[in-house]
């Protein structure tokens, strides 16, 4: 029989007073939501990738077994699920590996409406016909 994994990261900075809190609701409610999702455990780990003197940046792999075929869409609730905890801890919901479609939901809930307004003109001069990455940042 085919066995079928969800095998993902994510990365997310925040400030020192609310990573412990961060921490423990990831690996609670993400690991809820993974269960949830497949019906099986999930193993969460967690590292700091980078350490400030305010913050630093937790990164996560979250693995979980799940359904051949279906490992997009039980990702997909697994990650709707990992946007309102890191929202909720007032974490970022990337660190530097990017924004891409994936975060997309979460970067518009954190982006400055000042900030897309000058990307857009940006975009309206260098890229006027959206063929560079469409729909990642902007609609």
């Amino acid at each position: 029989a085919r066995m079928g994994a969800v095998v993902e990261t994510f990365e997310t900075a925040a400030t020192w007073g609310t990573i412990p809190a961060l921490i423990d609701a990831v690996r609670t409610e993400v690991g809820a939501a993974a269960a949830k999702a497949t019906g099986h455990p999930a193993t969460i780990n967690c590292r700091l990738t980078h350490v400030y003197p305010d913050g630093a940046a937790p990164y996560f792999t979250v693995a979980v077994a799940g359904r051949p075929g279906d490992e997009v869409e039980i990702w997909d609730d697994i990650k709707a699920v990992t946007t309102e905890v890191l929202h909720r801890h007032r974490a970022t919901i990337t660190h530097h590996h990017a924004v891409g479609r994936d975060h997309r939901p979460g970067y518009d809930r954190q982006r400055p409406d000042p900030f897309a307004l000058a990307l857009r003109a940006a975009k309206d001069a260098l890229d006027p016909h959206r063929i560079l990455n469409p729909g990642v940042l902007l609609d």
